[in-house]
């Protein structure tokens, strides 16, 4: 319900129609209410014919005023109904906006146990019932208890004894809508998390549909999907079952007030106690009375529909992100010099056990310098630090001598361009991707970005060229394409400070040399943090830093690190062996985690 208590605030941009809505609700009860009174004139009108000029005038006047009352119901519907759904389909986009925008907040220790279909479908189809609550649910709601009033007190200027009789099913029909909230709405959501499982695992399967095809696992995942559209129908099938009970009993409930009326309106109207006009009319009034209490019950079927959507929307945005500015961040001001300093620095996941511990790391402006080790030594992790991916347990990380704590994480980003292994290029032309890290950038700067990147001459054959839509993911790029491409945005972006990822692993001999020509022109004069299980592309690196489990176990420069028998000599020698012997195994070559150096035949 605490959702519902914030959700005031995304309405206020739609007063107006809103505004018109209810305005518009309040006249059509009021013209619906008259309806039942000119059958109830005209019958009048009809039993005592005490002229026929006067009573055929009368009959003219009231068929004119109803069709004048029908046309003003048609428009008044109209505008509820359409205002309604602007106000609706409005409070759902902005919520929808508000959902992505938190997302974004969030750390990446957020993401690493979240499906991407299960959080899909928390801003696309629970955000969705709420616009049932807004232009169905309430609206229906306000016009129904209207509804109920007027016609109560109509029935009660007519005949006030019947009216209380009527009254005897509605305890009945209460009682009814209690237990459907009570059970009903766990149901919905449970059909709902059935709904995020199913929109998950489709996510993930069509994301690795190409592993699906080599391994040939076509029928365990169409069984396993089968699976989650079985417990999907089953989950929805339980709160159809729920409903099904539930609307046939306010049904009847609603019919007993018929059968009291029949019973108890027909002995007064033989007793000359009630006027035949009356009972007429009492009937119809008591069809406008009950009409909205069946309609209760489907409003209340589409309030336990968003509140179960409105929870599970509510728990996602009660999700605190656990890396924002500070109170006090300030924006960094203008280009960084890229000096850092890793001060004592610790760092662990959700677990206790620490990845990086007592990292004490220097690095002048437009160095560079490149992590080594054994895979699970933190080399990745230390290089996300800097950008504040993930914030440090302990110690301090300094650019240009200021905490990056102290700084506002979308300043700090900005001085910051990240090269991965494994790219990732978004569903659109070869121009948007270059484009994304900066697109004011000129046309001319762009292509310029990836003649850099040597990236030209592919660019330059591909059906469009620079508009040419590459996929998801840039599926219809080789591996060696895709890496020039995320090097070209990094050269737009041209930020200070440079993080390579293995951006020149698994590719060919010929498109590492094009890869690392674009580096190296990438690197020109920036602070770069090099992480490489190929030792023969760092060997100019200003400076080599060798990780273990223990932390930084090796410093210095190539030739000093191979002056000394240590880990980094012994590392070189192995895989020079192993590139003379056989070069495909290099590609393969899994490192102990061990510090004690490897045997080697020198």
């Amino acid at each position: 319900m605490d959702f519902f208590k914030s959700l005031f605030k995304y309405t206020l941009p739609y007063r107006k129609p809103l505004l018109v809505t209810v305005v518009s609700m309040i006249l059509l009860v009021g013209v619906q209410l008259f309806a039942p009174w000119f059958i109830r004139e005209l019958i009048a009108t009809v039993r005592t014919g005490s002229s026929d000029a006067l009573s055929s005038s009368l009959v003219t006047r009231l068929a004119l005023l109803a069709l004048a009352i029908y046309a003003a119901r048609a428009g008044l519907e109209f505008l509820r109904s359409y205002m309604a759904h602007v106000a609706g389909w409005g409070v759902v986009a902005d919520v929808r906006v508000a959902l992505y925008r938190h997302l974004q907040r969030m750390s990446l220790h957020y993401y690493e146990d979240k499906q991407t279909g299960q959080l899909m479908s928390r801003v696309v189809n629970d955000s969705d019932l709420l616009e049932k609550l807004i232009a169905h649910a309430v609206p229906d709601v306000l016009v129904n208890v209207l509804t109920l009033v007027g016609v109560s007190t109509m029935l009660l200027i007519m005949n006030a004894q019947l009216t209380l009789l009527t009254l005897v099913p509605i305890p009945l029909i209460i009682l009814a809508m209690r237990g459907f909230a009570k059970y009903v709405r766990p149901a919905f959501r449970e059909r709902q998390a059935e709904l995020g499982e199913l929109n998950a695992i489709l996510q993930d399967n069509l994301s690795g549909i190409r592993e699906i095809k080599t391994f040939t696992r076509e029928r365990t995942e169409s069984e396993r999907i089968g699976v989650r559209i079985e417990n999907y129908k089953r989950s929805l099938l339980h709160a159809l079952r729920l409903l099904a009970t539930f609307e046939p009993f306010v049904h009847f409930a609603s019919a007993l007030g018929v059968v009291v009326v029949i019973y108890f309106g027909g002995r007064l109207a033989l007793g000359g106690e009630l006027p035949i006009e009356d009972l007429v009319a009492f009937f119809l009034y008591l069809e406008l009375f009950y009409q909205p209490v069946r309609h209760l019950s489907h409003a209340w079927e589409a309030i336990q529909e968003a509140l179960a959507g409105a929870e599970r929307v509510s728990e996602l945005l009660s999700e605190e992100p656990d890396i924002v500015d500070q109170p006090n961040a300030i924006e960094y001001p203008g280009r960084a010099r890229g000096k850092i300093i890793f001060d004592n620095v610790s760092f662990s996941y959700l677990t206790d056990q620490p990845v990086l511990r007592n990292i004490n790391l220097k690095i002048p402006a437009a160095s560079v310098v490149a992590l080594v080790g054994p895979t699970g030594v933190g080399k990745s992790t230390l290089a996300s630090l800097v950008p504040r991916f993930y914030d440090v347990n302990k110690g301090r990380i300094s650019l240009d001598g200021q905490d990056i704590r102290e700084l506002t994480i979308e300043s700090l980003r900005r001085q910051i361009s990240i090269v991965l292994q494994d790219v990732f290029l978004f569903h659109g032309t070869v121009r948007e991707n270059i484009l994304f890290g900066r697109p004011d950038a000129a046309d001319v700067e762009m292509k310029e970005a990836a003649r850099v990147a040597n990236a030209v001459e592919f660019i330059d054959k591909l059906p469009d060229g620079y508009d040419t839509v590459i996929g998801e993911r840039g599926v219809k790029l080789s591996g060696g394409q895709k890496q020039r491409l995320a090097i070209a945005r990094a050269v737009l972006k041209d930020a200070p400070i440079l993080i390579l990822d293995e951006a020149t692993s698994s590719v060919d001999t010929e498109t590492e040399l094009l890869i690392q020509q674009a580096l190296e022109r990438l690197m020109e004069g920036r602070t770069t943090l090099m992480i490489a299980h190929r030792l023969s592309t760092i060997r100019n690196a200003d400076q080599i830093v060798v990780l273990q489990d223990e932390g930084i176990a090796e410093q210095g420069s190539h030739d000093e690190l191979m002056a000394v028998d240590g880990i980094y000599r012994h590392l070189n020698l192995v895989q020079s062996r192993l590139n003379e012997e056989e070069p495909a195994v290099e590609q393969q070559l899994a490192w102990s985690s061990s510090a004690r150096p490897l045997p080697v035949t020198a």
